[in-house]
């Protein structure tokens, strides 16, 4: 099974456009054999079986004219061999096999059985609340982003085993939870959508800024999360939160490529060369932004997007309107509190009302859950250095590159203390 997936995973990254293809396809047929059927596990198998099956057949004879309709019938083939052999080895019948006629069981022609998106059922069954935040992440990535445990194990710096055994654990406790592939009850959606999102923010958040490892971004999964949320916003329209993390992947991916210089390490935004930002994403996320703001309910994504689109709208960084972005993270802090919205304002703070100011807010974050981060320590030593204080800024600097895990980022923070000594 492992070299069956490592040649899946060979396969897609030799053709780009079949990968997207097919990690576009598995949701509908893993949500459509799961609503047929109601075992998530085994559902999900069988899909994983068949786009092995598609990657070897497509790449050899071409698409089919009708790859879902294609992809549903072997996946559904697969779902019913596999309860034929467990029934075969517990020696009992098994009700839905026995029931209905193996042909019956076969997906019906793509005219016969319109199209569904379930994208939204999925990603609520794999950010069910049984699960930790760790196994939805990776529940998610390889049930609706379609990537395979190898891909998700490398993503992460975990051995395929580690991953491999998180995502079976977190399929066999949503069994034992009962999760059911609906949308919660009205009362509870509110909560459980806050979860998904959470969730694929975390993704884009990885891939962006990875946490550990050789490369300062992972393109594959912010691509991945940026996907999966139009899909959720094309599902709910109406839903700030959703319409807001997708304008801030958007304006926030528009300026990756100008993140990291030809050595492959960090270029802080101040220096970055904005002729080489995605214009079209920041107009599309822009657009968001307004939209959002104008027409539904406030959140804190919506904030964090118009704090983003107020970077993306600025000249350089001197043109930035930081009283504004200073207002916004003003308002994010009384709608979503946290050290990370705080280490964020310290910086507009800094700007706007000077260094020391920054610095007086930094220290209410000395004894919380960022204190000894390497992302405070660098806040810092930018504002020790905005001070004046040049000793001391060097000294926070080769802190955070002591504690950094990127090795871009470690290798700009090490510039950044060398440039000052």
């Amino acid at each position: 099974m492992a070299a069956d997936v490592r040649e899946r995973q060979r396969a897609l990254s030799r053709d780009e456009p079949l990968g997207d293809l097919l990690r576009h396809l598995a949701p509908q047929v893993l949500g459509a054999l799961v609503r047929r059927y109601g075992d998530f596990t085994r559902a999900e198998d069988a899909v994983q079986d068949a786009l092995l099956d598609a990657v070897r057949t497509w790449t050899r004879d071409g698409v089919p004219e009708h790859p879902g309709a294609w992809l549903r019938t072997v996946a559904t083939r697969r779902y019913v061999d596999q309860v034929r052999a467990d029934t075969a080895r517990r020696r009992r019948e098994v009700a839905v096999v026995d029931a209905t006629p193996r042909d019956a069981l076969v997906a019906p022609p793509p005219d016969a059985e319109p199209a569904r998106d379930d994208v939204l059922e999925l990603l609520f069954l794999c950010c069910h609340p049984a699960l930790g935040p760790s196994a939805q992440v990776a529940l998610t990535l390889r049930a609706v982003g379609g990537l395979t445990t190898a891909e998700i194990a490398t993503a992460f710096l975990l051995p395929e085993r580690t991953m491999g055994q998180r995502i079976v654990r977190a399929k066999q406790r949503l069994r034992e939870a009962g999760a059911r592939f609906d949308l919660p009850p009205e009362p509870e959606r509110g909560p459980r959508l806050a979860v998904v999102l959470h969730v694929l923010y975390l993704i884009f958040n990885e891939g962006y800024s990875a946490s550990s490892g050789p490369e300062l971004r992972r393109v594959d999964l912010t691509r991945q999360a940026i996907r999966l949320t139009r899909r959720l916003y094309e599902r709910l329209p109406d839903s700030g939160e959703a319409a807001g993390l997708l304008a801030l992947m958007l304006l926030t991916e528009a300026r990756g490529a100008a993140r990291t210089g030809e050595d492959g390490d960090l270029v802080p935004l101040a220096e970055q060369d904005r002729t080489r930002w995605d214009r079209s994403a920041i107009a599309e996320g822009t657009a968001l932004v307004a939209h959002s703001l104008a027409t539904l309910p406030l959140g804190p994504y919506q904030v964090q997007a118009a704090i983003a689109a107020v970077h993306a709208e600025a000249p350089s960084t001197a043109d930035t309107d930081w009283p504004q972005v200073l207002a916004l993270y003003d308002l994010l802090e009384r709608l979503a509190p946290g050290p990370a919205v705080t280490l964020n304002r310290a910086v507009a703070l800094g700007v706007v009302r000077g260094p020391r100011a920054g610095l007086d807010l930094l220290g209410t974050l000395e004894s919380g859950p960022l204190a000894g981060h390497h992302r405070l320590l660098a806040v810092r030593a930018h504002l020790l250095e905005e001070a004046g204080d040049l000793p001391a800024a060097a000294a926070a600097w080769r802190e955070a590159a002591r504690l950094a895990g990127s090795l871009p980022e470690r290798r700009h923070l090490v510039r950044r203390a060398a440039r000052l000594t």
